[in-house]
């Protein structure tokens, strides 16, 4: 369950780095963000029709997701199992704050990407969007007037950072690594990849918001 739980969180951090690098392309204008998102449709064709690629990928993902939700409730409980009877003092943990705060952070994210899809994929969210103009369309909801959404968004990829850290260094210990010295690259990689991501996602509202990107 745990291998499980690891290879499809890892599958999970893949699509966030692909999905970091195409937001990204905001950058170079309006003209090269809305080709990328028409390009993303078009993947596939002629041998697929159009949009079936993105229709598969969402169906990977939401399995994906959906799995490591699952195993990971799976796990919680089999550990409150595994000690029926609480102790009377249970002295303070050591950890980071990652690993303290893995399951609510777990479920910050979720509410988080279903509110993303509501506001960016499907639209329903976005009083101003409209459909075919991505690059608009972003500008348009991080718009400054519109605060309480890069607050919120800034706060879910700071959950998700968090999440990311913490959960790279666990997947890579289910996988097998169980070195000292493996160990110390482990939390480095994962707090390094970490901070890349968060970085990454939160370029994009905070250059809206400042008028970096208009």
């Amino acid at each position: 369950m745990k291998i499980f739980m690891a290879v499809t969180g890892i599958l999970l951090v893949l699509f966030l780095y692909a999905h970091m690098i195409g937001n990204l392309k905001i950058f170079f204008g309006e003209g090269t963000f809305d080709h990328y998102a028409h390009w993303l449709r078009t993947i596939g064709t002629p041998i697929l029709p159009n949009e079936w690629y993105l229709w598969i990928q969402r169906g990977g993902l939401t399995i994906a997701v959906v799995g490591h939700v699952v195993a990971a409730t799976i796990l919680a409980r089999r550990a409150r199992r595994a000690r029926p009877v609480k102790y009377a003092h249970r002295p303070k943990v050591q950890g980071s704050y990652a690993a303290r705060t893995m399951r609510w952070g777990g479920v910050i994210i979720l509410l988080f990407v279903i509110y993303h899809i509501l506001d960016l994929t499907t639209l329903t969210l976005n009083p101003k969007a409209e459909s075919g103009h991505p690059y608009a369309n972003v500008v348009a909801d991080f718009a400054p007037g519109r605060w309480y959404v890069t607050l919120f968004y800034t706060l879910a990829i700071v959950a998700i950072g968090f999440h990311l850290r913490h959960g790279l260094f666990s997947a890579v210990r289910t996988l097998g690594q169980q070195k000292p010295r493996g160990e110390v690259i482990a939390r480095a990689t994962a707090l390094a990849l970490s901070l890349i991501l968060v970085i990454g996602y939160l370029s994009v509202p905070f250059a809206v918001l400042t008028g970096l990107v208009d």
